[in-house]
């Protein structure tokens, strides 16, 4: 018996014995995760294939190529990024525009689901499709050959494409672009990444040969440099056939150029860029300390846990510079530091930044300097070592809980990760596992050697931006230095502070359940509480480690007087600065330390909500906050002051940027009737006018009847935990016995025929839009025809304004009915583009509507606005996002949530005489335009 008992006690053990000693060995090479499969076709090039049901019916192909504008010559400068346009307007197989013309018929959306980027190392092409249907797929594997190989490149096409690759360059233009061009030289100083911006230079994309496009293709778009990402509710060996079948034939170029890989030299001296601009909105800080040598791979364990180390060492050196901000006259708005990326592939950086107020600049320098050298000097406290650690396998534990709920585009990003920058490829249940492993070995010396070993004086960046005005002086280059001489002698140790044990202060008055009501259609239950509040819960298995919190109450700020709302308007954005249960924002940030919930309060013009979101493990925890909202939110005109800085540091110069001027100036016009519009942003004078003491009392007063809020929870809950939380933390809430309406004070925008004109700035660059509202009877089908116009519109602006007139990069168009607080239409038309076409691409936009209210949407053109429906219906209809906002659109709307479920229905029903119909009712008279230009040349 004695021995039976041991090596029963052996069996138990071993497991544990085995995984320590998988982790024992710091040289070990990583684990690939044995669920996706990897190979090399002879030709070189690289496939990943993984089977993946989130979502169902839905298969996410990528080809990934490992060349961009790094690759280009002097006289290519923008052609990488040019021929990523060029897949898009016609291959062997899709001549010119059919290609989108069928996604767009399978529910694929252009811009929105269909999409491809270029950067300095790489391209990248997104085709997330429906798999319910071979052909699809089929179609699908045939799109990624002809983006890789079979792009037709004609000078016909080219030509046309110049245009809209122009007006994508021309939305950058700005401060941001001029300031970067002044500061980048030194920031990437002696590296061929300074002079290959991906967009390219203008004159280039205008007067390239064809055979510079042409060449670049053949070059760089070739097997040995290319993967192929295949995610989805797929059969693997089936998908791997496919790769073979179509990227196995081809081969790498006989005389192949070599792939460069460029690097990031070092500098002795520190150098600075000071950058002003007339237009900069921001004022911004950052440092830069460049490794010396390229960052290798996490190919070890030892790499995991150096790692691991890494992320310690920056979440507590954040959590220090985030309580600076919170400070009163705080030196910034928000900073950050890390070890991280820059433009260069493989080299990093320890890098910090900081968004300040415009004449504070060296100051929160100074601070993020002090803050380095005293993390250098003294290190961490063991009190900010165990937070740390609790949150950095509290984010572990919960990757780990919803292992197997990710989505298929989660997987394919790691997989181009892998491919582009050899990043691991772990199983989150080995990840998790060596969290839990590493973590206790792991030593606060450690951590604290490595701000020795990452803030080095060397290779050292400093760059400041900021708005260029008259009484504004920028720090000099010689300022700037004398601020990185930090002085160390006159540092002392961080201080930590006691850690409260609870968000409820005081004993709670437990309530009751009166009543319950379930609904197996949805799968809602509802319960009445003692004290009067509505309680709806939706269990769902669609995430382990989600739960989503809203509350909703009629009423908001339309119940105050006009006076009283310009008083408190901007302060009840800033309420929640304050802290609730006696704990500063500081405080809190501790408290949550391996806590994961969170929750914010709002109050809009009708209602009042709280919304807010947690875990399984931590729902009484969120529970406990909205208990401590509702009836301990902390007064503190300290800390409303420092929110008072940091949003006037935000925001101050907003209005410098020609964009948002536009939009003052456009939107104050059509408001100028409205007593209640104050502007877009709060001026200086508009705080100094804020009242929050009244703010606060307001807050009070709409949060002490609980009674008056529909209370909702959709996620993973049991519904006994939810009953036994509900009656201890919202039964217990105050009531009374009064209800606040929704009211709608009458306030409405100018209509009518208006054209309103803004010049600002002076980049050759326009904004138009063109917009149609009023109030209606609201008709729930009427509503669905004006969404389904608006959607059927985008697709003919795109092939109008952007494929044949090459005028625009991106142009939408969007419909939609309101029911509460007042029934009413909006439509509306919004394009960027240039001076010179802003009159006739608004003329041909608008002939584009009249089309449709002349002869109604092409059936061809309904048919993709309800395939479009129906693949996003599915795949939302299993989010726990999607099922919130119906039931709160629902509660707010007052209309059965019932409803929703009747949505696919309605679609497949809806006919294009409906969508002529509501064209015409609507959309004929009453248009308004607004029209952003550049200044007149002086």
């Amino acid at each position: 018996m004695k021995n039976f008992k041991i090596s029963i006690l052996i069996l138990f053990l071993l497991p544990s014995l085995l995984w320590s000693q998988d982790f024992q060995d710091l040289s070990k090479e990583l684990p690939v995760d044995e669920n996706v499969r990897i190979g090399t076709l002879k030709n070189g090039l690289t496939y990943y294939i993984r089977n993946n049901e989130k979502p169902e019916d839905k298969v996410d192909l990528r080809l990934v190529l490992k060349a961009g504008s790094i690759l280009e010559t002097d006289e290519q400068k923008g052609l990488a990024h040019f021929m990523e346009h060029m897949c898009f307007n016609g291959t062997e197989r899709f001549p010119k525009n059919t290609l989108v013309d069928y996604l767009q018929s399978i529910g694929v959306k252009f811009g929105q689901h269909l999409n491809a980027y270029t950067s300095f190392d790489e391209t990248v092409y997104f085709l997330p499709i429906p798999a319910d249907d071979k052909e699809k797929v089929n179609k699908g594997f045939q799109i990624l050959e002809d983006w890789a190989f079979n792009t037709v490149l004609t000078p016909e096409e080219i030509d046309k494409e110049r245009g809209v690759v122009l007006e994508e360059y021309r939305i950058g233009l700005g401060a941001n672009k001029r300031m970067m061009s002044e500061y980048l030289p030194k920031l990437m100083h002696n590296s061929r990444y300074a002079e290959r911006l991906p967009i390219g230079e203008k004159e280039i994309i205008e007067n390239f040969t064809y055979d510079k496009l042409t060449s670049f293709y053949k070059d760089w778009y070739r097997p040995n440099l290319m993967s192929v990402i295949v995610v989805g509710d797929v059969d693997v060996e089936e998908m791997e056939k496919k790769v073979k079948k179509h990227f196995a034939k081809y081969k790498n170029p006989k005389n192949e150029k070599p792939r460069k890989y460029y690097g990031l030299p070092g500098h002795e001296e520190t150098l600075v860029s000071v950058v002003t601009d007339p237009e900069a909105t921001g004022t911004n800080v950052r440092v830069m300390y460049k490794d010396e040598e390229k960052d290798p791979a996490t190919k070890t364990l030892g790499d995991f846990r150096e790692n691991m180390l890494k992320s310690l060492f920056s979440s507590m050196l954040n959590n220090r510079l985030r309580e600076k901000s919170n400070e009163s006259n705080p030196p910034y708005t928000y900073a950050y530091s890390f070890h991280g990326s820059t433009y260069a592939k493989d080299y990093k950086a320890f890098q910090s930044f900081a968004m300040t107020a415009e004449d504070k600049q060296l100051e929160a320098l100074q601070v993020i300097m002090e803050e380095n050298a005293r993390a250098k000097k003294f290190g961490f406290s063991a009190s900010e070592f165990e937070r740390a650690k609790e949150q950095l396998l509290s984010r572990a534990e919960s990757s780990y809980n919803e292992r197997d709920k990710k989505k298929s585009s989660q997987y394919v990003s790691a997989y181009q990760n892998n491919f582009l920058e050899d990043s691991p490829l772990l199983s989150e249940e080995y990840t998790f596992d060596a969290y839990n492993h590493f973590m206790p070995t792991v030593q606060l010396e450690e951590v604290n050697q490595l701000a020795k070993d990452l803030i080095k004086a060397q290779n050292t960046v400093v760059i400041l931006t900021g708005p260029e005005k008259e009484g504004l002086t920028p720090p000099t280059e010689d300022e700037v230095l004398a601020v990185l001489d930090i002085d160390e002698s006159n540092l002392e140790p961080y201080q930590d502070s006691e850690i409260a044990e609870s968000l409820v202060r005081n004993p709670l008055p437990k309530g009751e359940i009166t009543a319950k009501e379930t609904n197996e259609t949805l799968g809602t239950t509802v319960y009445t509480l003692s004290n009067g509040a509505k309680l709806t819960v939706k269990p769902t298995d669609f995430k382990n480690d989600e739960i989503m919190f809203r509350a909703i109450s009629y009423g908001g700020s339309n119940l105050l007087s006009n006076e009283d709302y310009k008083e408190v308007q901007w302060a009840l954005s800033g309420l929640n600065e304050a802290g609730i249960a006696g704990m500063n924002q500081n405080d809190l940030n501790k408290f949550m330390s391996g806590k994961e919930a969170n929750l914010r309060m709002s109050i809009g013009s009708t209602t009042e909500s709280m919304f807010g979101s947690t875990r399984p493990k931590d729902f009484e925890l969120l529970m406990q906050m909205v208990y401590a909202n509702f009836t301990d939110l902390n007064y503190d005109e300290e800390a409303f002051e420092t929110f008072k800085t940091k949003q006037n540091s935000f925001f101050s110069n907003m209005s410098a940027m020609p964009q948002f001027y536009y939009q003052e100036q456009f939107y104050g016009y059509l408001m100028e009737d409205n007593p209640r519009f104050n502007g877009m942003l709060p001026s200086e004078e508009d705080w100094e006018n804020t009242n929050y003491k009244k703010a606060y009392e307001f807050y009070q007063q709409q949060f002490s009847n609980a009674g008056d809020f529909h209370f909702f929870l959709v996620g993973n809950v049991d519904l006994n935990e939810v009953e036994e939380l509900a009656k201890t933390y919202i039964a217990s809430l105050p009531a009374k016995d009064n209800a606040d309406k929704m009211i709608d004070l009458g306030y409405r925008m100018k209509n009518g025929e208006i054209k309103k004109v803004v010049k600002k700035g002076t980049d050759p660059k326009s904004t138009v839009n063109i917009m149609m509202y009023g109030d209606v009877e609201y008709d729930s089908g009427e509503a669905l025809a004006m969404k389904a116009l608006g959607e059927i519109l985008s697709i003919k602006l795109i092939e109008e304004l952007r494929e044949n007139e090459s005028g625009v990069y991106g142009v939408s168009a969007r419909g939609s009915m309101n029911k509460m607080p007042y029934a009413s239409y909006n439509f509306s038309i919004q394009f960027p583009c240039g001076p010179e076409n802003a009159e006739q691409l608004t003329n041909s936009a608008l002939k584009e509507l009249d089309k449709i209210i002349a002869e109604g949407p092409t059936a061809k053109d309904l048919e993709k606005f309800k395939e479009a429906q129906k693949v996003e219906f599915k795949e939302k209809s299993k989010e726990n996002n999607f099922w919130m906002g119906q039931l709160t659109n629902a509660y707010t709307d007052q209309k059965s949530p019932d409803k929703m479920l009747e949505y696919l229905e309605r679609v497949e029903a809806l006919e294009a005489n409906k969508v002529q119909e509501v064209a015409k009712k609507y959309l004929t008279k009453n248009r308004i335009i607004g029209m952003h230009m550049p200044e007149d040349e002086s």
